[in-house]
């Protein structure tokens, strides 16, 4: 596969050109030839495998134009992926960056599906093929496992200005108008041709005729280019049919996913692998596979202790479905599995799945209390013309509704079959022309129906519907798993919004504002807590964080809030409000934790008294705006011990002078040294501390949430006091 230079591959050489073409004029090119491009690219960088994505015009999508070095079912599940999804090409194209991956470990660390379903070693490299301006697609190389984990200089040189002539050469043929022929993969051709010409000499094969073991040779798309008579006898299959065919297709026991993934692994890594098989009724052979780039040589013999190579061989089954179809489910399943509301769901079929089967627009429909409702829509230019059918009842003729109700799915090929099957449909017209509508069923039930639309007609092959069936049955467990956590979600922040104050009291001295933000992962619920309670001359102020996000935490979040106005009310000091509380806690049998900071403000005199139950430090900005954290003394936290002391400390609050208290959502990240965070938490409380409360509360939890995965919830309550009159 060795190509002339990516410069030279396309017309004429960018020196030549320039050398006939007057200043200031563009270059005129010739259609750029994909594969002979990535083919020159990979010959450089000596890598195993590689393809070309474009992106579809006015589409977020990535479509694979060319690949090689590897048949394309081994990376059947990606020919069609949006920009959003989370593998190497659309991250390339969409952070504009070289994307690397060094081997196994990091792959499953960073792209867990595409280890799910090519659990291999090999390093991967992707890069997008893009101009200043436009971003035309993307581009992807593999080296075997034995490449080096990190990618060199000279490599990352050599990969990122070939792609940056292919961008050259897409945008001048675009500007040309010139359209981009269909090419071929370039992989090697198969090796069928008789013994003398695979081997090279009549010689050579009589040779290997007489080995006592059976030997066969595979091209890279797994099919049979020679195979002795040891080989043909211990398969018990004929030469001349084992000849051209896929040897899993061919022998009836080996076809099964599990040894053609062997086959797979071998020419991946560029590693010799191997498995046992049980040809029936019982003799079990031993297949030996020795990787090329242009396929594999296999040395088949007959099993020696049994006992031990069967031990955690796989077993043969009946099986008949290619791997390029489990392979895609696999990739599908492990992505609706890190799926977690509807709207998760939604936009993971949308991003992922629809791409893969070719549909322009997405709908999900479910029900509630007899009526359809709309649960999410992608690809409409004209919402209206989906969110009509949200609350209509089920009994109304329509395919959706139709679908929900019988679990049946329904394909429509033109618009001409679903108007006619539904004559009140004529009276709405649409921008897409065919229609699969998918039964989301689960736990036996139907849960929801799934409607992909195709821009222009589809015929709907046997084959097509019964893969879009399949992929709908993991869709549905998506969904009703879905379903259920935005039920408890609701229920969960209903419960939570009602346990913490809506409002903060107006108090004669002092200025206050609260910030409480849940975390980005799991329920999004947790139990931390603040208050500010109005007492008799006073104030009393407090800040919690109960262990663990889930209700239960919450739940007794608002007990603890509740038991410390009450202890407040009587006029307990804080050292006693703690020590009740963390009997209260015990009393309770809760194995549950509470950290808890409580202090009693008197800004007419000017001081605070604190107490602390293992919270993190409150901060005190001082009018100058010197910041200062305050170390108090404490006890542990509360429901640990029943016999804890919780001593208080005296603080001066002149006026002027800002408060910081917080739960440690807002300065504790994985990698990040807590008296780090907290004394950078100061430096910014210095530079912003003049500010609104309400803008400096704003600046403070931005500054410390990550939208992206916080773990933790945060709470913060800022407390000024304000000139005496």
């Amino acid at each position: 596969m060795v190509a002339r230079p990516c410069e030279e591959v396309v017309g004429v050489s960018e020196g030549q050109a320039s050398a006939r073409t007057p200043a200031g004029a563009r270059t005129p090119v010739g259609r750029p030839m994909l594969s002979l491009t990535l083919a020159s690219m990979m010959d450089e960088v000596h890598a195993h495998s590689g393809a070309v994505y474009l992106l579809l015009p006015d589409q977020p999508v990535l479509e694979m134009a060319v690949m090689a070095g590897l048949p394309r079912a081994f990376a059947a599940p990606w020919e069609r992926v949006g920009l959003s999804a989370p593998i190497p090409v659309s991250d390339a194209v969409r952070e504009r960056r070289l994307v690397w991956v060094g081997g196994e470990e990091e792959m499953a660390r960073h792209y867990p599906r595409i280890a799910m379903v090519l659990p291999y070693p090999f390093c991967l490299a992707a890069l997008p093929v893009a101009t200043a301006t436009r971003a035309y697609g993307a581009v992807f190389v593999t080296w075997p496992g034995a490449h080096p984990p990190e990618l060199s200089d000279w490599e990352r040189d050599h990969l990122t200005a070939a792609c940056d002539r292919l961008a050259v050469r897409l945008e001048r043929a675009a500007e040309q108008s010139l359209p981009l022929p269909h090419e071929p993969d370039l992989v090697a051709a198969p090796l069928v041709g008789g013994m003398a010409g695979t081997l090279g000499t009549v010689e050579a094969a009589r040779m290997v005729s007489r080995l006592p073991y059976g030997l066969c040779s595979l091209d890279v798309h797994g099919r049979v280019g020679f195979a002795n008579a040891a080989a043909a006898e211990l398969l018990g299959v004929p030469v001349a049919r084992l000849l051209g065919a896929h040897l899993w297709a061919s022998v009836p026991w080996l076809n099964d996913p599990v040894y053609e993934d062997r086959y797979r692994a071998a020419l991946f890594s560029q590693h010799v692998t191997s498995f046992v098989a049980l040809r029936p009724p019982g003799e079990w052979l031993s297949f030996r596979l020795y990787p090329s780039r242009t396929g594999l040589s296999v040395r088949i013999s007959r099993a020696r202790a049994v006992a031990e190579m069967n031990r955690g061989a796989p077993q043969p089954g009946h099986a008949s479905t290619r791997l390029v179809t489990i392979s895609q489910v696999l990739n599908l399943a492990g992505a609706l599995t890190e799926s977690v509301g509807v709207q998760d769901v939604v936009q993971l079929v949308a991003d992922e799945i629809a791409p893969a089967v070719g549909s322009q627009g997405l709908v999900v429909l479910g029900s509630r209390a007899g009526r359809l409702r709309v649960l999410g829509h992608r690809g409409y230019a004209d919402a209206r013309v989906v969110e009509r059918f949200d609350g209509m009842p089920l009994s109304e003729p329509t395919p959706g509704s139709q679908v929900l109700r019988t679990g049946v799915p329904a394909f429509f090929g033109t618009r001409e079959e679903v108007e006619r099957l539904y004559p009140a449909l004529v009276a709405h017209p649409s921008e897409f022309s065919a229609w699969a509508y998918l039964p989301l069923i689960a736990s036996g039930r139907p849960v929801g129906t799934c409607v992909l639309s195709y821009a222009a007609p589809h015929h709907f092959a046997t084959e097509e519907r019964a893969v879009l069936t399949s992929l709908a049955g993991l869709i549905a467990q998506a969904l009703e798993r879905a379903l259920l956590y935005d039920a408890k979600h609701r229920l969960a922040h209903g419960l939570q919004e009602a346990l913490l104050p809506h409002t903060l009291p107006s108090l004669a001295g002092i200025e206050a504002a609260a910030r409480y933000l849940p975390a980005t992962q799991g329920m999004e619920i947790g139990g931390d807590f603040y208050d500010l309670v109005p007492t008799r001359g006073t104030a009393a102020a407090v800040i919690g964080d109960v262990q663990g996000h889930n209700v239960t935490a919450a739940g007794l979040m608002g007990q603890v809030r509740t038991a410390v106005r009450a202890y407040t009310a009587v006029g307990q000091p804080p050292e006693e409000v703690m020590r009740s509380t963390n009997r209260l806690l015990l009393d309770l049998g809760s194995e549950l934790f509470a950290s808890c900071l409580y202090m009693r403000l008197d800004p007419a005199h000017g001081r605070a008294v604190m107490s602390r139950a293992g919270h993190p430090p409150p901060l005190l900005r001082r009018p100058d705006g010197r910041v200062r954290v305050l170390d108090l003394a404490g006890g542990p936290l509360l429901g640990i011990e029943g016999s804890a002391a919780y001593p208080s400390t005296e603080v001066a609050l002149s006026p002027g002078a800002l408060l910081v208290l917080y739960t440690d959502g807002l300065v504790e990240s994985p990698g990040t040294d807590f008296e780090d965070a907290v004394a950078d938490l100061g430096r910014r409380l210095t530079d912003l501390g003049d500010r609104p409360l309400d803008d400096l509360a704003d600046a403070l939890v931005r500054h410390g949430s990550d939208a992206e995965g916080r773990s933790d919830d945060i709470a913060l309550l800022l407390i000024r006091a304000l000139p005496r009159r």
